[in-house]
């Protein structure tokens, strides 16, 4: 009994001197801190190139739209979320729009040419962001996390334009709606996380 105590302390001492000596060998302490938590460890690029932390919207009530400017469902989702902007922006609401052109070559221009579109045609005045890959390999990474946080049916990928993510005042993902949920049908869902219903 004793001899075996004595091999398992020796057997002991060699595990640890392993992993002092080859630290790789522990779970990345890192790796777990760089996970992102909430919406708002993510940088993306605006529409003009620069930076934006999305940590200027915490405690904003958030809904994230991939967006194209010639898809069938363009006109009435741009125009019922002007609708839901005006209406809740100064209540602590922002809608946050990515251009992608992943469906159907539906967002083809430059990020110049998309927000002119924007502006002149459908009079958006939420920010519109950089045109980005919400699915594949090169998946931006908030929509890596949008994904991960809320899963759709049959799989993660996003199935067309205009799939709208809800995030609460806490940075969390909440819901994930259709492309072909009307923005007004969401309405409700938003006053609830307001505070406002």
């Amino acid at each position: 009994m004793h001899f075996t105590n004595s091999i398992s302390l020796v057997f002991l001492g060699f595990a640890i001197l392993a992993l002092y000596s080859y630290p790789s060998l522990l779970p990345s302490r890192k790796m777990a801190e760089e996970s992102p938590k909430s919406i708002y460890d993510f940088t993306v690029k605006d529409i003009h190139g620069n930076d934006t932390s999305l940590s200027e919207y915490s405690g904003k009530v958030l809904l994230i739209v991939n967006v194209a400017s010639k898809c069938g469902l363009t006109h009435s989702n741009y125009k019922e979320l002007n609708v839901l902007y005006e209406k809740y922006k100064n209540q602590g609401f922002e809608i946050l729009a990515f251009p992608c052109n992943q469906f159907a070559g539906q967002e083809p221009g430059s990020n110049e040419e998309i927000q002119d579109t924007v502006c002149t045609i459908f009079k958006a005045e939420f920010p519109i962001f950089d045109k980005i890959d919400v699915n594949g390999k090169n998946t931006a990474p908030v929509y890596k996390f949008l994904k991960s946080e809320k899963g759709g049916y049959f799989g993660d990928a996003i199935k067309w334009n205009f799939t709208k993510f809800l995030v609460n005042k806490e940075g969390k993902v909440v819901e994930r709606y259709a492309p072909t949920t009307s923005p007004l049908k969401i309405e409700k869902d938003i006053q609830n996380l307001l505070g406002s219903s």
